[in-house]
C-alpha cells in the first residue's frame, strides 16, 4: 500500500532499499508510538520538504500536551548500528554500509527542522513547535556515543536502542495522547513561501551571515571541504573536491555559504566560473558596496599566473564550463603554453572545489567532467573525493519534472513520456510566441518573476549604432518580434546588461539565451524551441543549419547534438514554479500537446 502511494504521490516507483528501509524502521516507530500511549498521533511518512526533491522520514503530528497547540516531531530514523568519526570532525561520520561519510544524524534532522520552519507558512512563527529527533533503533549508545559530539537541541536530538523508554517519555513530553488529523491537515496546508532566490541573498550570505540551510549530502559537501581546509591549516595538505549535480540541486548555494563562511574566518579563498554573466551579476549582488567583496568573484581564465597554493580555498563554480586552456586571442605569448586550464584551477589552491553538472555543457571546448577533473588530480599524485548531490531545488523541487525533461530531450531513458501534473510545478504549452508573453506578463502582474529564453536561431545585431532609439527586435517569429537580451556590458534603451538579465526586472523585455539563463532561476520560465530542434514522426532532429550561434558551428558533427539537447535542458530548468513552452515547428507544437495534455494556455 505504501509503495503504490510514493508511485502515486511521486511518478515513479520507490527503491527496494527504500521499501527495505519502511519495512526494517516504521513497525518499529509505530510499536514506540503505541506503546507510549500515543497511537493516535498521525505519522507523516516520506514528507516532502517544500521546494525540494528532499523528504523526512516521517513526521509525527499532533497536539502539544502543556499548550494545546499543534506540535510536529520529524523523526529521521536510521537502521545503523555502530558509527565511526570521521577524522575529527563531529559533524560527519563513517558508516560500514558507505564508501562516503554520511551527515551526523542530529544535524541531518536539525537542517530538516530549519528548514520546514523556513518554508512552511504553518510554522514559521512557532518555530517552538517543530522537533527533531533521530532514532538508531538497531544502536546501541556506546558505539554511536561520539555523535553527540554535535550539540543537542530542540531541532536536533539522538536517541538509540537502549533510549527507547527515554525516546518515549520525550515524545510524550511533546504529543499529547489525542488525534493528530487536524495538526497534520494543518501542516500538510500551509503556505509554501518563496524559495530564498541565489542573489537575492547573496550579499548578506558573503559578508554577514549564513542565510542557506544545507540538507544532507549538500551539508556534507560543505563540511568536507571545511575539514580539508583544516587540514591545510595543520599540514602541508592538497586535497581536490568535487561536488558534482543536477540543475538547482544546490550546488551554488554550497559555493556561496562556503565562502561566506570562509570570508569571515579569514581564510584565503576566491569564487571563479566561467561564466560573465554569472560572475558579474555575483560582483554586483553580492559586492555592491563593498570592493573586496568584488573581487572576491573571478574567472577560470584569472590564474594563468596564478603562485601554486597562494590560496587555501578556491571555489569553482560551473565547473562543466572549464576551457581546454585558458589562452585566448588576447593572451600574450609568453603565457600562451598549452597547459590545462584544470591545471591551473588545481595548482592556485590547497583545496581546489569543484561545483558541476555535466549535462550543462553547451558550447564545444566546454570539458569540465567528473572524470577529466579526476584524471587531472591523479595526475599530480593528489586525493581527489567526490560528492554527488541527488536532491533538487528549482522546478519546486520536482524530481519528476526533471526526468520528464531530460526524457523529451533524449538525454536518459528510452523516450519521451506523457507529463504527469504534480503539485510542485506547473507545465504548460501554447500555439504562439504571443500566447507565451500574455501569459507571463500576467503571471508579473501578480507579483512573480518571469522571462523569456530561446534557442539562438536568429540573428543577433550585436553592434549598436547612435542613430538606434531601441534594441532590435532580432527574434521574429510570424508577426511577433521582441529584441535579445542585451549584447554588452551596460544598460541600453532602459533593458539592464547581459550580466543581469536574468536578475534585474526590466529583463523581461527582452528575450534571454542559454548564456544569459545559465546558472540562474525565476518564478516562470518561458522557453521558445527554435527551428534547430524539432520532432519529426518518432525521433528530434537537430539542423545545425537553424543555429545562429557562432561557438556551436565549430562543433563536430557528433558534438552538436548532444550541446543542442542540453541548451534546451538549461532553458526547460530554469523555472521555480513553472514553465511555459512554444515551439516554432508546427510538427513539434503537435508533439508537445500530445506529451502536455490539457496544459495549454
Amino acid at each position: 500500500m505504501l509503495a503504490e502511494n510514493f508511485l502515486h504521490a511521486r511518478g515513479h516507483r520507490p527503491h527496494p532499499s527504500e521499501i527495505h528501509s519502511w519495512e526494517r524502521s516504521l513497525p518499529v516507530l509505530a510499536n514506540t508510538l503505541v506503546e507510549a500511549g500515543l497511537g493516535d498521533v498521525e505519522m507523516l511518512i516520506e514528507y516532502s520538504l517544500p521546494l525540494t526533491s528532499k523528504r523526512a522520514d516521517v513526521i509525527l503530528a499532533g497536539v502539544h500536551p502543556a499548550t494545546g497547540e499543534p506540535s510536529y516531531v520529524i523523526v529521521e530514523l536510521k537502521q545503523w548500528s555502530r558509527t565511526y568519526q570521521e577524522d575529527g570532525d563531529p559533524q560527519l561520520c563513517r558508516v560500514d554500509a558507505y564508501a562516503d561519510p554520511q551527515l551526523n544524524p542530529i544535524e541531518q534532522v536539525r537542517a530538516y527542522c530549519d528548514y520546514l520552519v523556513s518554508f512552511n507558512g504553518a510554522v514559521e512563527h512557532t518555530p517552538e513547535s517543530v522537533a527533531g529527533v533521530a532514532y538508531l533503533h538497531n544502536a546501541k549508545d556506546s558505539d554511536v556515543r561520539w555523535l553527540r559530539e554535535v550539540p543537542e537541541d530542540l531541532h536536533g536530538r539522538l536517541f538509540t536502542q537502549d533510549q527507547r523508554s527515554s525516546f518515549q517519555t520525550y515524545l510524550r513530553s511533546r504529543l499529547a495522547p489525542k488525534p493528530g488529523g487536524e495538526a497534520a491537515e494543518i501542516l500538510l496546508h500551509g503556505k509554501v513561501r518563496p524559495s530564498k532566490q541565489l542573489m537575492k541573498v547573496a550579499a548578506d550570505e558573503v559578508r554577514n551571515r549564513e542565510q542557506f540551510v544545507l540538507l544532507d549530502e549538500q551539508k556534507v559537501a560543505y563540511e568536507l571541504v571545511m575539514s580539508a581546509v583544516r587540514k591545510a591549516q595543520r599540514a602541508n595538505h592538497k586535497q581536490v573536491i568535487i561536488v558534482a549535480g543536477g540543475p538547482g540541486s544546490g550546488k551554488s548555494v554550497i559555493a556561496l555559504s562556503l565562502l561566506g563562511e570562509l570570508y569571515r574566518r579569514g581564510v584565503a579563498a576566491l569564487h571563479a566560473t566561467g561564466s560573465s554573466s554569472f560572475t558579474e551579476t555575483m560582483r554586483k549582488v553580492a559586492g555592491a558596496r563593498k570592493t573586496e567583496v568584488q573581487r572576491l568573484f573571478k574567472y577560470f581564465n584569472s590564474f594563468m599566473e596564478a603562485e601554486p597554493n597562494d590560496l587555501d580555498v578556491l571555489i569553482c563554480d560551473e565547473a562543466h564550463r572549464i576551457r581546454l586552456t585558458s589562452a585566448n586571442r588576447y593572451t600574450r605569448a609568453a603565457l600562451r603554453t598549452g597547459r590545462p586550464q584544470i591545471a591551473e584551477l588545481i595548482d592556485a589552491a590547497r583545496v581546489p572545489v569543484f561545483l558541476l553538472d555535466q549535462h550543462q555543457v553547451v558550447r564545444p571546448g566546454e570539458m569540465g567532467t567528473v572524470a577529466e577533473i579526476e584524471q587531472a588530480a591523479k595526475a599530480q599524485g593528489l586525493d581527489c573525493t567526490v560528492v554527488n548531490l541527488d536532491s533538487q531545488f528549482r522546478c519546486g523541487g520536482s524530481e519528476a519534472y526533471l526526468r520528464w525533461v531530460t526524457h523529451l530531450l533524449g538525454l536518459e531513458g528510452d523516450g519521451s513520456v506523457v507529463w504527469e501534473p504534480d503539485d510542485k510545478v506547473q507545465l504548460l504549452t501554447v500555439d504562439s510566441p504571443q500566447e507565451l508573453e500574455d501569459f507571463l506578463t500576467a503571471r508579473k502582474a501578480e507579483k512573480y518573476g518571469a522571462r523569456m529564453a530561446a534557442g539562438y536561431c536568429w540573428p543577433w545585431t550585436k553592434k549598436i549604432t547612435p542613430e538606434m532609439t531601441e534594441l532590435p527586435a532580432d527574434v521574429v517569429i510570424g508577426d511577433w518580434a521582441k529584441p535579445w537580451n542585451v549584447p554588452g556590458d551596460r544598460s541600453l534603451f532602459g533593458a539592464p546588461p547581459r550580466a543581469l538579465w536574468a536578475t534585474e526586472e526590466a529583463g523581461f523585455g527582452q528575450v534571454g539565451c542559454v548564456y544569459t539563463a545559465q546558472g540562474f532561476e525565476y518564478d516562470w520560465s518561458g522557453v521558445i524551441i527554435g527551428p534547430d530542434l524539432v520532432w519529426r514522426t518518432d525521433r528530434w532532429v537537430v539542423d545545425r543549419t537553424a543555429s545562429k550561434d557562432s561557438e556551436l558551428r565549430k562543433a563536430t558533427d557528433d558534438e552538436i547534438g548532444p550541446l543542442i539537447r542540453n541548451t534546451y535542458k538549461v532553458l526547460l530548468t530554469r523555472g521555480m514554479i513553472g514553465t511555459v513552452i512554444y515551439s516554432t515547428d508546427a510538427e513539434t507544437r503537435e508533439k508537445l500537446r500530445e506529451l502536455i495534455p490539457a496544459a495549454q494556455v
